[in-house]
């Protein structure tokens, strides 16, 4: 067997598996129904309740935590545990959604009667046209019936990979519909690099008394001590009411040192001031700015470090260094 040849076939039918429900979605029947589901559940004032056995059961708790990650809030409950008392957790205001490729999957029944019963709006993903389930349904996304990655055509693979591109789908256009932003996404991903992130550069960055600046009429020596003391590598130049005009580097300084190796050094240490050495108008960022953006325009300007400014004054720094090894990415 060519090992190689089989992944790549794999693949190609995953990708013809995709391309078939692209192609279906152009079907006034599967666009009504994904309207219909979008609309119930935007105006849900409950949660979204996902459910599946098998593989549809595993695509249904990552489903189920994408919709809760993204501002939608959702649980997955287990078929066998709502027949044995979790059914009291659903209620009418409520939107269920139930994932089955058959569409006659007998542990969803209890699930789907009592929806049915109770008012519970219901949504299916399936691949069972003229199925219990999809008949039952209020918004029944009809999925094409494709071939299964799988030799004989029986392994849940290339139609578990379609409920889940479809289930995301629906998650990003909600996410879209509620204008979901990168701010939100801080709130439900406090932890990890995600978190980090995420996170405002005014809740990392350095502050106070940390925070390295100068007046514009200090000698270079003032600028080089300050440099030495805080460790960032750079100091803000600042106006007599505070205003940042530029900064100065290390390598700044150093540079300024090669070419005036002539000089006495209390010559050059004294008898420049701050102003003729800084760089005005440098790169800054505001206090929202979220870490990841910051890492970018730092990476992107090739800077190891930029003043956090509020009101033209600077109020912190943030470092490349720092960022990294917090984990943004």
């Amino acid at each position: 067997m060519d090992r190689h040849a089989s992944i790549l076939d794999a693949i190609d039918t995953n990708l013809s598996g995709l391309q078939a429900v692209k192609n279906a979605l152009g079907a006034p029947k599967l666009s009504a129904a994904l309207d219909k589901a979008l609309i119930l559940i935007s105006e849900m004032e409950g949660r979204l309740i996902v459910a599946g056995v098998g593989k549809s059961g595993l695509i249904g708790r990552k489903l189920a935590a994408t919709f809760s990650s993204t501002g939608t809030p959702a649980y997955f409950v287990h078929p066998a545990e709502a027949s044995h008392g979790d059914l009291g957790m659903i209620h009418s205001q409520d939107v269920v959604m139930l994932l089955s490729w058959s569409g006659e999957t007998k542990e969803l029944s209890d699930l789907l009667g009592y929806a049915r019963r109770f008012g519970v709006p219901v949504i299916s993903i399936t691949g069972g046209v003229n199925s219990t389930l999809a008949r039952s349904s209020d918004a029944p996304l009809v999925l094409p019936k494709v071939t299964e990655v799988c030799p004989h055509n029986l392994a849940p693979t290339t139609s578990t990979l379609l409920q889940l591109a479809v289930g995301d789908a629906l998650a990003i256009t909600l996410l879209k519909m509620k204008g979901f932003t990168e701010e939100s996404f801080r709130d439900f991903h406090p932890g990890g690099k995600l978190g980090a992130a995420l996170t405002p550069v005014q809740d990392i960055m350095y502050k106070g008394t940390d925070v390295p600046t100068i007046a514009s009429d200090a000698p270079i020596i003032e600028a080089l001590g300050e440099i030495s003391q805080k460790t960032l590598g750079i100091v803000g130049v600042t106006n007599k009411d505070g205003t940042l005009l530029g900064v100065i580097t290390d390598g700044d300084v150093r540079r300024y040192l090669e070419s005036n190796s002539e000089r006495s050094m209390k010559d050059a240490l004294w008898g420049t001031h701050a102003r003729s050495l800084m760089t005005p108008g440098s790169v800054s960022l505001e206090p929202e700015r979220l870490s990841a953006r910051a890492l970018h325009i730092l990476q992107s300007n090739k800077i190891s470090a930029a003043f956090v400014v509020e009101n033209d004054r600077p109020v912190g720094v943030v470092t490349l260094i720092q960022l990294l090894t917090l984990g943004v990415a």
